[in-house]
């Protein structure tokens, strides 16, 4: 911490699930962003167990912020020490803790401690730190407890999947439509709408407008980090459609010596209580999955298929 006054902050909340649970779920920074739902995008750039660094993109008051972190776990005692490397103004610094208590067999207590100070204390952005701190604080244990409490059946409510195709183009010029989702309304059938706001470099919020079916339009919004020199876009609804409780996934272009792998991988969490609502009367798990994976999956084989023709044409006409 610096020498400015450090303000501190404790949440707590009781969860019905056992105290390893709870912890897993809060260990495991890469899937953070399913399970927490400020957290954007996790790159994780070091990790050997106990010592964990990595760069993390989450939303605070509104804004896309992003900061180097490093947490120290341990899992014996069920406790995981935190502070940011570099800060995301205005904090000038913060750091804190995760602390699971078991509470029984099957329930335990989460505890989560900040500690923060503001260059000079000044009003309105202690006041911007306190009110993200707290706006995200709530969120983020709301969530886990939730997650937590299904512990039991959430490898059913989990679903992974990827879409490739080969390009025989330049890489750079998949990855270019790819970016461009502004221009994806009139090319790609089922975007009928991309408002598109980058505020900072690489950063993209969207709000979109798509069309699965006869009277099935939705809006969903969410946020793109791009990578242009990795040639990957990571991105994250921030609203989702009823039947997902999160979406993540990535769009990576991967040249090789006889050409390009495009690949659009995804990530689901599924929102059990909406399978019924959404699918019919009698609708299981087994069917939300079905569905998840035939819609986006097709989806994306579509954006795939259409940056293939665009990188390939492209080339054909030079």
């Amino acid at each position: 911490m610096t020498g400015d006054r450090v303000h501190r902050r404790t949440y707590a909340v009781d969860v019905a699930a056992p105290a390893g649970v709870v912890y897993g779920l809060i260990a495991d920074t890469t899937q953070w962003p399913l399970f927490v739902p400020p957290s954007i995008h996790v790159e994780r750039l070091d990790f050997d167990g106990i010592r964990d660094r990595f760069q993390m993109w989450v939303t605070a008051n509104g804004t896309v912020k992003s900061w180097l972190s490093h947490r120290t776990l341990d899992a014996q005692a069920h406790r995981i020490d935190f502070h940011q490397e570099v800060p995301a103004g205005p904090a000038a610094s913060l750091g804190g803790r995760w602390t699971v208590e078991a509470q029984g067999a099957a329930g335990s207590r989460l505890t989560l401690d900040h500690e923060f100070t503001v260059a000079d204390d000044r009003p309105e952005d202690l006041s911007w730190v306190e009110r993200a701190t707290d706006t995200n604080s709530r969120a983020e244990l709301a969530r886990l407890k939730e997650t937590a409490e299904r512990w039991t059946s959430l490898d059913s409510l989990l679903l992974s999947f990827e879409e490739s195709v080969r390009v025989k183009g330049p890489a750079e010029l998949v990855y270019d439509f790819l970016c461009g989702i502004a221009d994806w309304p009139g090319q790609v059938p089922h975007v009928s709408r991309a408002d598109v706001a980058e505020d900072q470099p690489g950063v993209q919020v969207v709000r979109m407008e798509t069309v699965s079916g006869p009277d099935q339009a939705q809006t969903t919004e969410e946020v793109r980090i791009c990578f242009p020199h990795a040639l990957r876009i990571v991105h994250k609804q921030t609203r989702t459609p009823l039947l997902l409780e999160a979406h993540t996934g990535e769009w990576s272009v991967i040249p090789d010596e006889t050409g390009v792998t495009a690949v659009a991988r995804h990530n689901v969490l599924l929102r059990e209580e909406a399978v019924e609502a959404v699918l019919g009367r009698g609708a299981g798990i087994q069917d939300a999955r079905r569905h998840v994976r035939e819609l986006l999956g097709g989806q994306s084989a579509t954006v795939l298929s259409l940056a293939k023709r665009h990188a390939e044409s492209t080339i054909r006409t030079l």
